[in-house]
């Protein structure tokens, strides 16, 4: 009796073996390093040390979990795990480019996750070409991005970065920054794209006084829209020459790559602030630096560029009167702790076969999300 039982025990142990062995998955994730400051925060999960916080969960259920920033070129350590990696955990703010190229590399790929908002880092037609899922973590950095534009508006149109330049450089010229200093009341603010990051934007100017407007291929809802006070602009070129301020929240898409070049640029207001948190591509990025130079933007903020990082000679770094800073945004610590959590959620399920939240889905089953279309 003891042979038998001893003998079904090594058969179990055999069968939970194979099962471990079937359902393990090589998982990596590409994040920013954070270097000397990985410590300073024990919520700073959002980098390579901090690895999303998951690491000793997936360890412990038997899976692979390689992290690293190094993502670009033939040599890099990205490159050197596509080929049998399941899933690619990646973030917008140092995003890992998925190209056709590379998921046709990716023989065991199954999942694209992005720890934030915006996947068009992906090549997703290629991805839904490829059967593959890719998922986003919606709404977990909306209100970190609505924040950062108000911010951003308020510091051009005060002109506030001269005047934190003088007191650095040991100079006092009031003058030097009152001549093009403005109250926010009253003037008219644009948004291009009124999804849940623009909606918030509007709520949060309103308390302002200005004139609000926003283009978007769908109109909000009347009820909300009447709360806002905000005007709903069908046609974006007719919008833009009423605007002192613009801000770009639309999504990169094929048809808004570049949407923002010299000819719609012109249609602006002279002297117009423009702020765009959405993606650097949806701008022609000479056109933009020209119209700094020229005035015709008076003031041009955000923090996303193309590529990211941004080389060192890209122009919007010398162009003048910008705001500009690296991908930050949406990667608050309160952010990073959001998308953490929602990037562990949807591997928990991934892991069980579940569905995913349906507003996390980019591509499921050969289908792009409507605004990708």
């Amino acid at each position: 009796m003891a042979m038998w039982r001893a003998a079904a025990r090594q058969l179990v142990d055999r069968a939970l073996g194979a099962r471990t062995s079937a359902v393990s998955k090589k998982i990596v994730g590409v994040f920013y390093k954070a270097g000397e400051y990985a410590d300073k925060n024990p919520n700073f999960v959002g980098c390579v040390e901090g690895a999303l916080g998951i690491r000793n969960w997936l360890e412990s259920q038997g899976h692979r979990y390689i992290v690293t920033d190094d993502k670009e070129g033939p040599n890099s350590e990205l490159e050197k795990h596509i080929e049998d990696m399941h899933v690619l955990i990646t973030t917008p703010f140092h995003p890992a480019y998925v190209t056709a190229e590379r998921i046709k590399k990716a023989k065991n790929l199954e999942l694209l996750l992005t720890a934030g908002i915006g996947s068009d880092h992906i090549d997703l037609p290629a991805a839904a070409a490829a059967g593959l899922t890719v998922a986003e973590v919606t709404g977990s950095n909306t209100v970190s991005v609505a924040e950062d534009e108000l911010l951003r508006i308020l510091i051009l149109v005060r002109n506030f970065l001269p005047g934190y330049q003088q007191v650095v450089q040991g100079e006092w010229n009031v003058a030097g920054i009152a001549h093009r200093a403005y109250d926010l009341e009253g003037k008219t603010v644009g948004t291009v794209g009124a999804g849940r990051i623009g909606r918030l934007l509007l709520q949060r100017l309103k308390p302002f006084n200005c004139n609000l407007l926003y283009h978007d291929r769908l109109q909000i809802d009347p009820e909300l829209e009447k709360e806002i006070g905000a005007k709903f602009e069908e046609d974006l070129d007719a919008m833009l020459p009423k605007c002192d301020v613009v801000v770009i929240n639309t999504p990169l898409t094929e048809k808004t790559r570049g949407m923002f070049n010299k000819e719609r640029i012109a249609k602006m207001k002279k002297g117009v602030i423009v702020v765009n948190n959405a993606r650097g591509a949806i701008m022609d990025t000479q056109a933009v630096a020209d119209a700094c130079s020229s005035g015709h933007i008076a003031g041009y903020g955000g923090d996303v560029w193309f590529p990211q990082p941004a080389p060192k000679d890209h122009p919007w770094r010398y162009m003048p009167n910008h705001a500009m800073t690296p991908h930050i945004s949406g990667t608050t610590i309160d952010a990073q702790l959001r998308y953490a959590e929602g990037v562990r959620d949807m591997l928990d399920r991934y892991f069980k076969g579940e569905d995913f939240p349906a507003q996390n889905y980019i591509v499921k089953e050969g289908q792009l999300a409507s605004q990708y279309q």
